[in-house]
């Protein structure tokens, strides 16, 4: 099989099935049985699981597991993408910002490169509509802790559209070490690590209404998961469990 998508989803019954719809005709049109597009719904409490297998009925190309629980983003495409079967395996977020034309552009440009990623910030790309600023500021200032805490010379880890060669991938699943914000930036810095080379594209990104992410909340999330993973790979990790425990008791009070 050339090609293996993997889609993780939460509570995204609204906005899946038109996106999911979309990939299936898109990819099975060019790729025929090449192709499959792997749902994951994780820990929804509403109607992703089943609109996702409605479509799965009428679209081969479209696989749906079984919900895992409470694992994360992270978790989520783990699962999808150690049952994938392609040559290439992907991933890309169920809300649709991500277009079946931009990610195939990735298909398109893969080339010798172990890891190929969408840019949303290198010249060339389009975002629509742009963001404000404090979610450019906040992208920005991530970024930069990435360049300096791992040396990954790239300008958007974040975007939600990356691509794999499957013997790439494989080790890299094995030595994850995190599936929550700071996923991408792990999955990265493995193969970054592996000699793997990870190419960077600009891209069409098309924001999608009814995103569930607080901007505040989330960026404080991403910084501390930016420092705890670097501390996971370092001699100092043994202080994530304690310094996990103090963020906590912050939060805790704050909530107050």
């Amino acid at each position: 099989m050339k090609l293996s998508i993997v889609i993780p989803a939460h509570n995204e019954e609204q906005r899946l099935p038109p996106m999911l719809e979309a990939y299936a005709v898109y990819f099975s049109e060019k790729y025929g049985s090449e192709v499959e597009l792997i749902v994951v719904p994780n820990f929804c409490d509403d109607r992703t699981a089943e609109v996702a297998r409605a479509v799965a009925l009428r679209c081969p190309q479209v696989k749906v597991l079984d919900d895992p629980g409470k694992v994360g983003k992270g978790g989520a495409v783990m699962l999808g993408a150690q049952s994938a079967e392609g040559d290439l395996v992907g991933f890309v977020d169920a809300d649709g910002a991500t277009s079946p034309e931009a990610f195939d552009d990735l298909v398109e440009k893969s080339g010798p490169d172990g890891c190929i990623i969408a840019s949303r910030w290198m010249k060339g790309s389009k975002m629509s509509p742009k963001q404000p600023l404090s979610r450019r500021a906040a992208s920005r200032c991530f970024n930069g802790m990435v360049r300096l805490l791992f040396g990954l010379r790239l300008h958007d880890t974040q975007c939600g559209a990356k691509l794999f060669r499957r013997e790439v991938i494989q080790p890299v699943l094995r030595n994850l070490g995190v599936t929550c914000w700071a996923f991408d930036v792990d999955m990265l810095f493995q193969a970054q690590r592996t000699g793997a080379s990870i190419r960077e594209i600009p891209t069409v990104w098309n924001d999608k209404a009814g995103s569930k992410i607080k901007v505040v909340p989330a960026a404080v999330s991403m910084f501390v998961a930016l420092i705890r993973l670097r501390m996971f790979y370092s001699p100092l990790r043994f202080m994530i469990l304690p310094l996990s425990q103090v963020i906590a008791k912050v939060f805790r009070y704050e909530k107050r």
